[in-house]
């Protein structure tokens, strides 16, 4: 058995982020009663939402602004599209944001199936992820994925960010896995797959929604359960 040590990532690669914070942001508009303040239709705020979030996150990655301005500044900048300056408004939506996302169960199919499959086979589970340590570990928890991962590695507890070397080399290390024992898994191809590639780590692009790519993962699937015909 090659790999011992499989490193996952969470969001959009085994919990589906875009379904769980359409969810959330469906009881946010109404909470907030945004209608009645302009912000119409629905469809419209989510798209600029998503829209600005990638933008920030992408700069989060890059160390351009801290995790508390990309937290509430996705809020605010999407507020602006709608001629609403408040940043007030912006901070409390935020709060109320990552109190309901967490809570949200919805997992990518065969995630499940999957795990319980690679169990099984005595494979160690772990995660990397750029998220924030609470709310992480609110969903690892909400959406039953806890038990199986051994080290779970948030950007915040280990003060860096993927693709950053310095967040593989602390999660190998928190492991006790070496590298040519250990494979990244994960959606995204910036952060997961040069990550590791960076860093000299086999890799699977997890390709849930085809995209094309010039990078050159290890291994690509399109759908979790492939995974099986790799381990």
């Amino acid at each position: 058995m090659k790999y011992k040590h499989l490193f996952f990532d969470l969001d959009h690669t085994l919990w589906d982020f875009d379904a769980n914070a359409h969810e959330t942001l469906v009881e946010l508009y109404a909470l907030f009663q945004l209608e009645s303040r302009g912000v119409i239709p629905f469809e419209d705020f989510y798209k600029l939402y998503k829209i600005h979030n990638e933008i920030l996150w992408d700069r989060y990655h890059k160390g351009f602004i801290t995790a508390e301005e990309l937290k509430w500044k996705r809020m605010w900048r999407t507020l602006m599209e709608f001629k609403i300056g408040d940043e007030e408004l912006a901070k409390e939506m935020s709060a109320k944001f990552l109190e309901i996302l967490p809570t949200k169960k919805l997992l990518f199919p065969n995630t499940v199936e999957v795990l319980d499959f690679l169990k099984e086979k005595n494979y160690e589970l772990h995660l990397i992820t750029n998220g924030f340590e609470k709310t992480q570990w609110t969903k690892l928890n909400t959406s039953g994925l806890n038990n199986y991962f051994k080290q779970v590695v948030t950007s915040e507890g280990s003060n860096s960010v993927k693709p950053q070397k310095e967040i593989f080399e602390y999660a190998m290390n928190k492991a006790g896995a070496s590298l040519s024992h250990s494979i990244m898994l994960g959606d995204n191809l910036e952060a997961d797959i040069q990550g590791a590639i960076n860093v000299g780590m086999d890799n699977i692009f997890v390709n849930h929604i085809h995209v094309s790519t010039t990078i050159k993962p290890t291994y690509t699937v399109t759908n979790l359960r492939e995974l099986k015909n790799i381990f």
